[in-house]
């Protein structure tokens, strides 16, 4: 019988995680259960154990606020994610003071807020027989079972933005300018930016480029008299026969941490064109702030969602946005493979009916 849950927000913030939990509280108490938050991910859980009680006055005005008010982490001992994408295991004494924590807490079931990374981890504590749901957070949309995460339409609308002001300045200086997003592994946020922010130059992981291809449009649109150029570089797109640009030396026990790609697709478009050239990495302005209204109304449905599953001993499982409603598949189904822009998809194919250059 159910009269606690926890709510833990695991890998990257991101606009929604307060949205969501907020929506777990609230339907946790039409149930008449309660609800704790612990404290800077998993490993609140373990000693010196920390948790918050989510009451009314706790979660109040959280709909709207960016960030998680329970803190997040994306490395230390609950990291799953190594190098380009590896699962790591969790050591079974690591398992065992989770599972310690949560009765030491009270806890009867846990909601696992976070991307493939978190609901890895999420998925080992339920094969090891914790029971929890997962919750679907990355602006990087890159997750299945679901056709949208949450984050992300605050992500690109963020993205778009920052493509119309860019705009300006590019024509008024006549430059070439490049603007690298996040995305990790997956075009997602790069291609539907793109397009809803009129970028000429599209460059997603899932399509390796060639620097000739995108040359040759940047000097097409000079001899229409077009003589700037906007071009969106999803963190993880390489050359054709590159490998992926990482920002710093690779740490133990986390992922690659992608970026810089920006920086040289505008020193080598700047050689190649003569052309002047500026490179503006949008970063971690793309995490942060209040989420969209989509977004808000998606977190809403997911926190609800949760709660369901746990009342009907759904364990296991993750909630999907499912195109007509919210649904739920198992967190297996869902992690451990990335969720890739489809080389044959409907928006790919508009970019380029647009004219948009994909590099290749």
């Amino acid at each position: 019988m159910i009269r606690k849950i926890g709510v833990v927000t695991g890998g990257g913030d991101c606009p929604g995680l307060n949205a969501v939990i907020r929506a777990v509280a609230k339907a946790a108490t039409q149930r008449g259960w309660e609800t704790v938050g612990i404290i800077g991910g998993y490993e609140g859980l373990l000693e010196p154990r920390q948790s918050l009680i989510l009451d009314y006055q706790a979660i109040s005005g959280l709909l709207t606020r960016g960030g998680t008010i329970l803190g997040t982490a994306n490395k230390g001992r609950f990291s799953a994610k190594t190098g380009h994408g590896e699962t790591r295991q969790l050591p079974v004494e690591l398992l065992e003071a989770t599972r310690e924590g949560m009765a030491a807490l009270g806890i009867d079931a846990l909601v696992s807020i976070g991307g493939d990374g978190s609901l890895s981890i999420a998925l080992q504590m339920h094969e090891f027989g914790i029971p929890l749901v997962g919750v679907p957070k990355t602006i990087d949309n890159d997750l299945e079972g679901t056709v949208m995460t949450f984050g992300f339409d605050s992500a690109v609308g963020c993205a778009t933005d920052a493509l119309d002001r860019l705009h300006t300045t590019a024509e008024s200086h006549r430059r070439v300018m490049v603007m690298e997003v996040m995305g990790r592994y997956a075009g997602w946020i790069a291609l539907y930016a793109g397009v809803a922010g009129g970028a000429d130059v599209v460059l997603i992981p899932e399509i390796p480029f060639d620097y000739e291809t995108i040359v040759a449009k940047i000097m097409a649109r000079e001899a229409m008299g077009k003589h700037f150029t906007l071009v969106v570089v999803a963190e993880g797109a390489r050359e054709a026969g590159e490998d992926f640009v990482t920002a710093a030396g690779q740490e133990a026990n986390r992922e690659a941490r992608l970026g810089g790609i920006g920086a040289a697709v505008t020193a080598e478009l700047e050689r190649r064109t003569g052309k002047e050239a500026r490179n503006m990495v949008l970063g971690h302005l793309q995490r942060g702030g209040s989420p969209t209204p989509f977004d808000r109304a998606l977190c809403s449905m997911f926190g609800a969602a949760a709660v369901d599953l746990i009342a009907a001993g759904d364990f296991g499982r993750m909630v999907g946005y499912q195109g007509r409603g919210v649904g739920s598949i198992p967190i297996s189904e869902a992690v451990g493979r990335l969720k890739l822009v489809p080389l044959d998809g409907s928006l790919l194919r508009t970019a380029e009916a647009l004219g948009i250059c994909l590099g290749r």
